[in-house]
């Protein structure tokens, strides 16, 4: 039988053998007389109690541990029992024996290199958090880039004054294909983790560029990730509402920056319909505001045509909140755009001409190709001018190679690099909330590249918020 073990897998088995030294009444072992285990080598002053020894030997009085005898200790020296055990194997080549005692005595010289040469642990006093206060990528509560938190939405915290919230909207009953989009928000705090700062990109590398010197993540500015709002999954219209109200209380904080006049807020989706109700917020601050749509789709359809027309429920949806933002009067008509539309009309001729009428202008997506990028800036500030603006971006207008994740893919989409340039681009407009919708981590990849492409827009929008008050 031929059994070839790598070294470090012999180790491991052995540490039971070595682990059970105890001392012995009688005598014949004492506990200082026995060589401690690598994995005590490394982890007993870790793990190790001033009771452990006793406790060690209740269990060999209860039978539950054996005790080797002084005469015995030789037959379980690490040496002796690596070169039994790769005596005893069978091997079909000279060759596969040589790679088992090269691995044996690779096991050998590392396990005793290691309690030559380790070094000593430092732990703080037992009672010591000091290094605990700190929170670093993987420690303390999940929150969006770590900025600090509280509830945004209780009464009692009115008083704490916020620049720019983030918030969570976990919804996604309003999809027409695949949903999960109520995970976004934990998904994308999830993926900013890591932190951002200042980068070499930010501002398009024109010298000139305020944004270049932002930091979002180093910044006097009062940012606040206020958690996900409470959104039941049960009925759509008290959902909706109930987003409105969470948005309308941040908004009535006050900034720290008196001049703002309200927090600028930053919404996680969910689906495209809780758009309508962060729009309707910011309308209610600011006035009419100028939409700047990232999209594949027109999301202006007539609910008669997408949803309506099943049942009067389902009108509102994430392919109609733009219809009933312009019917309500949250929109400046004549200073909105979608920018990289490539999906398919319903109904092309009464789309086209009702997509106008709701005051939106269009950049596609092969106008990234055609015009290119910074035509596209420079139409973007001339029409919103010094007009209050709010982003939306759906994930989808990405390529499906850059945000599989999602609910509504469109192929020849733009690339994440493309998208964060066009928003850094938008330097010095009036950027008065925004948001990200439409990740839908179930249908991500295992690096959760769509995750992160939705906090690399979200600290693009940071950048802009910011840049206005330097």
């Amino acid at each position: 039988m031929k059994l070839l073990t790598t070294g470090i897998n012999i180790i491991l088995s052995l540490n039971l053998v070595y682990g059970s030294w105890i001392d012995d009444e009688n005598g014949a072992v004492k506990i200082d007389q026995v060589e401690e285990s690598f994995i005590d080598s490394i982890y007993g002053d870790l793990v190790q109690t001033s009771e452990s020894y006793e406790y060690k030997l209740k269990l060999y009085n209860e039978g539950k541990l054996k005790v080797y005898k002084e005469e015995e200790y030789k037959e379980n020296d690490l040496e002796f029992m690596l070169n039994q055990l790769l005596e005893s194997q069978e091997y079909s080549t000279f060759s596969e024996y040589l790679e088992s005692s090269s691995s044996v005595n690779y096991a050998i010289n590392s396990h005793n290199a290691f309690r030559k040469y380790k070094s000593k642990a430092n732990y703080p006093d037992d009672d010591d958090t000091s290094d605990l206060l700190t929170i670093d990528k993987f420690g303390g509560i999940l929150t969006f880039g770590h900025f600090k938190y509280f509830n945004c939405f209780n009464p009692k915290s009115n008083s704490k004054k916020i620049d720019i919230a983030i918030v969570g909207a976990p919804f996604d009953t309003g999809v027409s294909f695949r949903p999960g989009a109520r995970f976004g928000p934990e998904a994308i705090r999830q993926a900013s983790r890591r932190g951002f700062g200042r980068t070499p990109v930010r501002g398009n590398g024109k010298p000139n560029s305020k944004l270049s010197k932002v930091d979002p993540y180093n910044t006097s500015l009062s940012i606040i990730d206020c958690g996900n709002i409470p959104m039941t999954p049960y009925d759509n219209r008290i959902a909706l509402n109930q987003l409105y109200r969470g948005e309308r209380a941040i908004h009535n904080h006050e900034p720290t920056i008196s001049a703002n006049g309200s927090p600028k807020i930053i919404t996680m989706g969910g689906d495209h319909t809780i758009t309508l109700m962060a729009l309707k917020s910011a309308y209610e601050k600011y006035g009419k505001v100028s939409v700047l749509h990232f999209d594949s789709h027109i999301d202006t359809w007539n609910p008669k045509i997408l949803g309506g027309g099943i049942t009067n429920y389902m009108s509102l949806n994430h392919g109609t909140f733009l219809h009933y933002a312009a019917e309500n009067g949250y929109l400046n008509t004549s200073s909105c755009m979608h920018l990289g539309l490539r999906a398919p009309y319903i109904s092309a001729e009464y789309d086209i001409k009702h997509d106008h009428e709701c005051g939106f202008e269009t950049i596609t997506a092969r106008d990234f190709d055609n015009v290119g990028r910074d035509e596209i800036i420079e139409r973007v500030k001339e029409r919103v001018g010094n007009s209050p603006v709010y982003i939306s971006v759906d994930i989808d207008v990405l390529d499906p190679s850059n945000a599989p994740g999602t609910g509504t893919m469109e192929v020849g989409g733009w690339t994440t690099r493309e998208l964060l340039s066009v928003i850094d681009g938008l330097e010095g407009i009036n950027l008065i909330g925004a948001d990200v919708v439409e990740v839908s981590p179930p249908f991500d990849t295992n690096s959760e590249i769509t995750s992160l492409a939705a906090t690399a827009v979200i600290d693009s929008f940071l950048g802009l918020m910011i840049v206005q008050d330097l």
